[in-house]
């Protein structure tokens, strides 16, 4: 994660997972509208589903991003 400074002591920003639609997998940051937050790695790695261009992934946040949205910062991908 590049240019995000993580708060150990937020209550609200964490890492969490998630899977995430997205054509393409070259982004660091995504809206929230495109994050569905899982309950575990395995949740992550059993919803992925190419078709729908749906990729299992480790995610930071939410942030208020410049614009007033809110993101998720990409930590890792699980695939």
């Amino acid at each position: 994660m590049q240019n995000v400074i993580v708060d150990q002591d937020s209550k609200s920003l964490s890492e969490r997972f998630a899977l995430i639609q997205s054509p393409r997998r070259s982004r660091a940051r995504f809206p929230a509208g495109c994050v569905a937050l899982v309950g575990d790695e395995s949740a992550a790695r059993a919803g992925a589903n190419p078709e729908k261009r749906l990729h299992p992934a480790v995610v930071y946040g939410p942030s208020a991003s410049s614009e007033g949205q809110q993101v998720y910062y990409l930590v890792r991908w699980l695939e």
